[in-house]
């Protein structure tokens, strides 16, 4: 008797915890289709504008590329360097961004091999005006800070929504037939099957993406509550020390010492200081590391050029490790290509099981349907 008040309780939870977050479920999910493939997208937008670039020998010092980028900017005396993005293929171009008055963030795609700029700014372009709206559309509603909270309230009460779904499953007891569809059957019965296979499909994936997304919008609370509980060190943030009449060090000296830290590893991103106080970021990509972009990271003391911290994917702490792992839980790149395909139509399952959620729940308020309603009700609680 305890056990079916406990089934019903998880059931009146799930049905009224989903009709009210399905809708903002919904729009978070189908940006998130979208946005699985953005990098690839807006590379294909890129490739299209400036064309394709042929490798000639080695490419060019950095230095002699920025050197190249800031003339272009020499009319603008408060231009800043704000950081370097490598190419990690021979094709593709180098993207040196730099901040003006009037533009935080000017992008500027340089051929790594002639030092020719290709293009800058391409936000104009529809593909980024696109993705400038789906992204924060997906992480925040557009509603900036507060919104960022709402949406992570949401992945909570989603993951909470994917649990119980799991918990109510009615095809433990007999499994295969717990993933059947009766495509031949009533209306009612087939809708209550595509929401029992697809939920069951997709919930553990679900808890992935909606819990990662609460962790990240609470990180300040999540964060030193998973080193805590891991018995973890959070790193303090690097720091560099001013020299009185001593300016910053040069990238050219800062990189080979950058360099030598991890001297196995592939330069893929250099960011700048902004403020005294801070260091120079240099991150690398590992041989052993999936992520094209790298993992890896040293942090230089922009004045004396001391190596603060170095962190790689290979050591990192327990408490790393987890917050680590919710980039690829998130985004679905733990599996490589076919994960991050599957994740399309994972976006998708917050659509179809609100509405055969609501289905469901309509036909239960349906007087003549009001028995058989119940029946499927009864089976769903005693698992059959």
């Amino acid at each position: 008797m305890q056990e079916k008040s406990f089934r019903h309780l998880v059931f009146t939870l799930h049905r009224y915890i989903g009709l009210v977050v399905g809708l903002i479920a919904i729009l978070v999910g189908l940006t998130g289709s979208l946005l699985v493939f953005h990098t690839e997208i807006s590379n294909l937008d890129q490739q299209r504008r400036i064309g394709t670039i042929t490798p000639q020998g080695e490419p060019l010092p950095i230095e002699v590329v920025i050197n190249t980028v800031k003339k272009t900017y020499s009319n603008q005396s408060d231009a800043t360097l704000q950081a370097i993005y490598l190419p990690s293929k021979p094709n593709e171009p180098m993207n040196v961004v730099l901040k003006t008055k009037e533009k935080d963030w000017n992008e500027n795609y340089v051929n790594p091999y002639t030092g020719a700029i290709l293009g800058n700014n391409f936000k104009s372009s529809f593909v980024n005006k696109f993705f400038e709206i789906v992204y924060p559309l997906h992480y925040a509603l557009l509603g900036g800070d507060i919104g960022y909270k709402f949406v992570g309230i949401i992945g909570l009460l989603m993951s909470f929504m994917s649990i119980t779904g799991i918990i109510l499953w009615p095809g433990w007891r007999r499994l295969i037939s717990g993933f059947k569809i009766k495509w031949n059957a009533h209306p009612k019965r087939v809708n209550f099957d595509v929401h029992k296979v697809a939920g069951l499909i997709t919930a553990v994936f679900l808890i992935f993406a909606f819990f990662t997304g609460f962790c990240w919008s609470f990180g300040e609370f999540i964060n030193p509550m998973i080193y805590a509980v891991t018995f973890s060190k959070q790193q303090p943030t690097p720091v560099s020390v001013p020299i009185a009449g001593k300016s910053a060090l040069g990238l050219k000296e800062q990189l080979k010492t950058a360099i030598a830290a991890l001297p196995d590893a592939t330069l893929r991103r250099i960011y700048f200081p902004s403020k005294p106080e801070e260091a120079l970021t240099v991150s690398f990509k590992l041989t052993q590391e999936d992520v094209d972009s790298g993992e890896s990271t040293a942090y230089l003391d922009q004045y004396s050029g001391k190596v603060l911290r170095v962190d790689t994917s290979l050591k990192v702490s327990l408490g790393d490790r987890i917050i680590n792992s919710f980039v690829p839980l998130h985004y679905g790149t733990f599996w490589g290509l076919p994960s991050r395909i599957f994740y399309v139509f994972v976006g998708l399952a917050p659509l179809v099981l609100f509405i055969t959620g609501f289905v469901m729940w309509r036909y239960r308020y349906q007087p003549k349907t009001r028995i058989s309603d119940r029946s499927i009700e009864l089976s769903h609680l005693h698992r059959n």
